[in-house]
């Protein structure tokens, strides 16, 4: 089983990453307004970058590198995507 990390592009222009084991489920959970707090009120959402990584420990350090980065640096991840 894979688990990914993902970034969103919120309605406001900013960035949310995250991880799940199922993307198109938890995006949907997010466009609900039952995802993140973050998200909700920030539509719509797109889906901009996703990632996929053996586990979820391997997801939640490269989502914690993922966050740690400067929004350029993350645009330019989803540029090369």
């Amino acid at each position: 089983m894979f688990w990914y990390v993902y970034m969103l592009r919120c309605g406001d222009g900013t960035l949310y990453t995250g991880v799940t084991d199922d993307v198109e489920r938890r995006l949907a959970a997010h466009r609900a307004g039952k995802g993140a707090k973050y998200t909700r009120g920030r539509g719509p959402l797109e889906l901009v970058y996703q990632e996929q990584v053996p586990d979820k420990s391997a997801a939640l350090r490269r989502e914690y590198q993922i966050k740690r980065l400067p929004k350029q640096e993350k645009e330019g991840l989803i540029a090369k995507k």
